[in-house]
């Protein structure tokens, strides 16, 4: 695994990075959710895929972790739930254009795009309007912006409404909670980990953290419903759900599926919104099967295990900008 890097890509933007991986190996891009930090991707869960050949790259989208942080003023969480989002900030199309501009610093012509949440978001974006860009498409417990499909529960919304923690140990008890309530239910918990994890965060981004999370979740409002976009996608796509998502209710999953023509979808039974040990095997098969088909055939192939699509049913930063959204 190399160290830390950074990037220049574009428009003011510097994007940290890392590699685990044979630098010759097919590239594997995981982009990141909401809030969340290229280490957000666990090392040995990346280090599944380097022993297959990839190329794998793991990055903090601006505004966390050690990527460039605007300086436009957080929007109210009300505010933006409600769809009053500021005219300063940035939109999904900015942050898939940093994504293809991190591509372009490493030379990589095309990758395998794997998003999550947020992340899936912004590599279904990257894929509609870069397909160039883009050999296969796995978007993972995300959704497609639609009003009423793939919103979080009420309970997570008051969460997520706490105040920022102010120490390190806040910060932890924070981020516990807060997967407690939104991780798989279905798999083993395991604090101590998660715990570690908040612990590398704070140390990675312990200054406005809080406040990049809401300018990223402003930039998911202002995108809006994307599901006449998402129809132009021709990556091979595959949709990964997890059944018991409070974060993003599974109907995004199948929102999703539905909008990407030949897109499938895996829902895996006790899956929330984060990556349990226990189910790194089952989503390592799939991604790889899908990865795999995708290289070896022009046109999407058929993934073992992979239901058919049901009905939808409604239910240390490095510097500071302020960009106004050029979407």
């Amino acid at each position: 695994m190399s160290a830390e890097q950074f990037a220049e890509v574009g428009r003011g933007i510097r994007l940290c990075f890392e590699e685990i991986g044979d630098r010759d190996g097919v590239p594997l891009l995981l982009i990141a959710g909401l809030g969340q930090q290229l280490i957000s991707w666990p090392t040995e869960f990346c280090e599944s895929f380097a022993a297959q050949g990839m190329r794998v790259i793991r990055f903090d989208n601006r505004d966390v972790g050690r990527s460039t942080h605007a300086c436009a003023a957080p929007p109210n969480l009300l505010a933006t739930v409600r769809g009053r989002v500021p005219s300063d900030g940035y939109h999904l199309a900015d942050l898939a254009r940093d994504t293809v501009g991190l591509l372009d610093a490493l030379g990589i012509e095309h990758a395998h795009l794997v998003g999550a949440s947020m992340g899936g978001m912004i590599a279904q974006v990257v894929a509609s309007r870069r397909p160039d860009r883009v050999r296969s498409l796995t978007s993972m417990m995300s959704t497609t912006g639609a009003p009423g499909i793939g919103r979080p529960r009420w309970s997570t919304w008051l969460k997520m409404a706490a105040r920022p923690p102010r120490t390190v140990e806040e910060a932890v008890r924070s981020e516990v909670k807060i997967f407690q309530h939104i991780g798989s239910h279905g798999f083993v918990f395991d604090a101590p980990a998660i715990a570690a994890q908040a612990r590398l965060a704070w140390e990675r981004d312990r200054d406005g953290a809080s406040e990049g999370v809401a300018r990223q979740l402003a930039a998911i409002f202002a995108a809006g419903d994307r599901t006449a976009e998402l129809a132009a996608i021709t990556a091979p796509t595959l949709v990964i759900h997890g059944d018991r998502d409070r974060m993003v209710a599974p109907t995004g999953g199948l929102a999703t599926t539905r909008a990407i023509r030949g897109a499938r979808l895996l829902v895996v039974p006790g899956l929330g919104h984060d990556y349990p040990r226990a189910a790194w095997p089952r989503l390592t098969e799939a991604i790889l099967g899908h990865i795999r088909a995708a290289t070896e055939k022009p046109l999407r192939s058929p993934i073992d295990d992979v239901a058919p699509v049901p009905s939808i049913v409604s239910s240390k930063p490095t510097r500071r900008i302020r960009e106004k959204s050029q979407a």
